[in-house]
């Protein structure tokens, strides 16, 4: 077994196991103040601390992995509903106006990052967790486009696919039977490197008040509330930091693990 996809799987089942424990236990009421036990380090009682308002940053921490989890799978299955439909047409529509005008829209949205997305989308309906899915489910919709429709024009090309021509089999019932069977490989990895990209997202604008709004917890927030604090209470940015990264290097990892394992032309050029 890929070593990638053992670790990768390993710290992604963590964070996903704190996710879902959150929901039946978490050691303290995550939102609960406790002013005279503020800015505790690491300690038997609050296994990671105590923030400044003298919240259990372990009970938070496992809310907040809650919070991106759901965030960035939301987005991520926006931009595979919407992104993977629309190369596909692409791809079956090469050359033609209809595919200059699917990728010329993905230009443009790739014009615009999440974060601005978000922002525009903010000072129309206000900051939120559903903004946040929204803005960053637009900007996966151009990467699983692009991906669906370069993988796709290689297939139309192939054997099997002119035999479903002379079958007499349309356009949309060859990319639905023959093409996006052969690309799902391709659009799980894809999915796994979106949905990492979706934690980091998230959190970024969570830190600029854009994400998750107060009660709920989130890693971006728990950041923007440490950054003054650093200098003496360093486990308030260190824990929710780390969080992030074990995430996102999990999730990477077995990107590339779920890559070389499901393509055997890559497994063996592995040393």
């Amino acid at each position: 077994m890929n070593r990638n996809l053992i670790l990768g799987g390993f710290l992604s089942a963590l964070v996903l196991l704190a996710a879902l424990t959150s929901f039946v236990w978490t050691p303290f009421d995550q939102a609960a103040m406790n002013i005279p036990d503020k800015l505790q380090s690491p300690n038997a009682l609050h296994w990671f601390g105590t923030d400044h308002f003298g919240r259990d940053m372990f009970s938070m921490i496992m809310v907040g992995a809650r919070t991106s989890i759901a965030v960035a799978l939301l987005a991520v299955g926006i931009g595979m509903m919407l992104g993977i439909p629309l190369g596909l047409a692409a791809a079956a529509r090469r050359g033609t106006w209809a595919d200059e005008l699917i990728m010329r829209s993905n230009d443009l949205v790739f014009a615009f990052p999440s974060l601005v997305i978000a922002i525009l989308i903010t000072a129309v309906f206000g900051p939120g967790a559903v903004n946040a899915i929204i803005a960053i489910g637009i900007f996966n919709i151009p990467v699983f486009a692009r991906v669906t429709r370069g993988a796709a024009l290689s297939l139309w090309e192939r054997e099997f696919i002119m035999a479903a021509r002379v079958a007499g089999k349309g356009a949309a019932r060859i990319s639905a039977e023959h093409i996006l069977p052969n690309l799902a490989n391709l659009l799980i990895v894809q999915g796994t490197i979106q949905f990492s990209l979706g934690i980091l997202a998230e959190a970024g604008l969570s830190y600029v008040g854009l994400g998750a709004q107060p009660p709920v917890p989130s890693w971006g927030r728990m950041l923007a509330d440490a950054q003054t604090m650093v200098s003496f209470a360093p486990h308030m940015a260190l824990i929710p930091g780390m969080a992030i990264i074990l995430t996102v290097l999990g999730l990477n990892l077995m990107g590339d693990g779920l890559r070389d394992w499901l393509d055997p032309r890559l497994r063996e050029k592995r040393p």
